[in-house]
């Protein structure tokens, strides 16, 4: 779907009919006047590719005319060579995306580009707004049509034709009227905004491409490939202007306090990025050290659920003095299961997913690290798994909270019927998956691994208590399913 939006021209569209809204995604946008800012946004994607397998895009401004790609597929199966060739300019943003509360179809791929009175606009959007029906509902009332079900396109639509003369005008409009968490990448002719809501639920951050470029994204994985150096974090409630004369803040308006995603740190970014200046590795290398502290096993060996656990098992060990090896050889062309958008899609990858090395296995007391059990569908098999490569007992220890309520804020943590520790204590889960014992890290021990206050996260998947009102978008969710 390659298009160019510019005055007197709409960007096709086709029919669809109406879903449900939401996501959680990577984001990426650069400036730089002498550079090919399609191909670096492309390798900006790729090192986000696991922020989202369903679909991705670009979009390309040139000072008059924004083009842009986007399909369903993965960063690669997306783009190539006759792709990215049309898509000439100075500025770019890119997304890929996997759907929560949206459903995964070419409609909902991102970015969003409309034409408006101010230009042509291109949006990107990581996160979840929770009064999105209300302000769909406002949109539709309006006269305004919608393509997609998904709730950036109705921060698109809220940007188009907002109050306001100008774009800071229209963004500080929207961030007034908009609940729960978004970081976005808007694209206008001759300017990119990056914005992230008042409480700074998910990353963002700002980067500098040698004397001329700079770019922005949803973690700092995202500019080592590309040569880029990390300068800061876009703050909660920051509107960035990046212009070719570079960065400049035109509105601060954050929320009294934080509520950053700790799911951000136990699972979703990538352990070489960086938050608060630390890189993610080292945190959960300390959480698996909390963990130890917590959860003590008598063991011959500690073995991660690879990739995502190997930090949470290295610090394990290393706090147990229990030897750490590998036991579970993963296939690194599966995807990660956890943001498979379908529940038989996950079972059926989790069988491709993991082989056992008997020989690291067979006649030993086990220690299987995992950094968390949303569902449940993935640990029973592993254990199985294990026990039929001779493993003579195991022990998982997760290292983090049992996830006992779902995410309205950006992160697909599936509904109550489908969280195991929202339906079962935690002995009732260890007989579930089979295991000879059970232990999670406690959010107090979480929470210290991170080295931050208590007060600068959203504990709401662990503890039902949400930084902003979720009762009437949780009764209109499930009712839109």
């Amino acid at each position: 779907m390659t298009a160019a939006a510019h005055p007197g021209r709409q960007p096709p569209v086709t029919d669809q009919s109406d879903d449900k809204p939401g996501h959680e995604c990577g984001i990426f946008g650069i400036v730089h006047p002498d550079a090919d800012v399609a191909r670096l946004t492309f390798f900006g994607l790729y090192a986000l590719q696991h922020r989202g397998q369903e679909s991705a895009g670009i979009a390309v401004s040139n000072g008059r005319t924004i083009r842009y790609h986007k399909e369903m597929g993965l960063v690669a199966q997306v783009f190539n060579e006759d792709k990215l060739r049309p898509l000439t300019g100075f500025m770019a943003i890119g997304h890929t995306r996997y759907s929560t509360t949206g459903s995964s179809r070419i409609e909902n791929a991102q970015p969003f580009v409309v034409e408006s009175a101010l230009g042509p606009l291109a949006v990107g959007h990581n996160g979840n707004l929770t009064n999105a029906a209300a302000l769909r509902r406002e949109l539709l009332n309006r006269g305004v049509g919608l393509t997609s079900s998904s709730d950036s396109e109705v921060i698109t639509q809220m940007l188009a034709g907002g109050e306001g003369h100008t774009w800071e005008e229209k963004l500080r409009v929207f961030m007034v009227r908009a609940q729960g968490a978004y970081c976005l990448t808007v694209l206008t002719r001759q300017t990119l905004y990056a914005v992230r809501d008042p409480l700074g639920l998910h990353p963002l951050c700002l980067g500098r491409l040698g004397p001329q470029g700079w770019v922005v994204a949803s973690e700092s994985c995202a500019f080592g490939p590309i040569g880029a150096e990390f300068v800061r974090e876009i703050e909660p409630g920051e509107i960035v202007a990046i212009t070719e004369d570079g960065p400049r803040t035109v509105a601060r308006m954050p929320a009294p306090h934080r509520a950053e995603c700790l799911f951000e740190y136990i699972y979703f970014a990538r352990p070489d990025s960086l938050l608060h200046g630390t890189a993610l590795h080292a945190v959960r290398v300390e959480q698996g050290r909390e963990l130890a502290r917590e959860a003590p096993a008598e063991a011959d060996v500690v073995i991660a659920v690879p990739d995502s656990a190997t930090p949470a098992a290295i610090g394990y060990a290393q706090e147990s003095g229990i030897p750490y090896s590998e036991g579970l050889i993963k296939n690194r062309y599966i995807g990660r299961t956890f943001i498979q958008p379908d529940d038989h899609l996950r079972k059926v990858g989790i069988n491709l997913k993991f082989n056992a090395l008997p020989d690291n296995l067979a006649g030993k007391r086990v220690v299987l690290v995992d950094d968390s059990i949303v569902r449940g569908n993935t640990s029973g098999p592993i254990v199985r798994l294990l026990r039929e490569a001779g493993a003579r007992e195991v022990h998982i220890r997760v290292s983090s909270p049992p996830i006992r309520h779902p995410c309205f804020l950006g992160v697909d943590m599936a509904t109550y019927p489908e969280l195991i520790a929202h339906r079962m204590s935690i002995p009732e889960i260890c007989a579930h998956l089979g295991a000879d014992s059970l232990a999670y890290l406690s959010l107090e021990g979480l929470i210290r691994s991170t080295r931050q206050a208590p007060s600068e996260f959203c504990k709401g998947c662990f503890t039902g208590r949400y930084p902003v009102q979720i009762e009437l978008v949780e009764k209109e969710v499930f009712e839109m399913r």
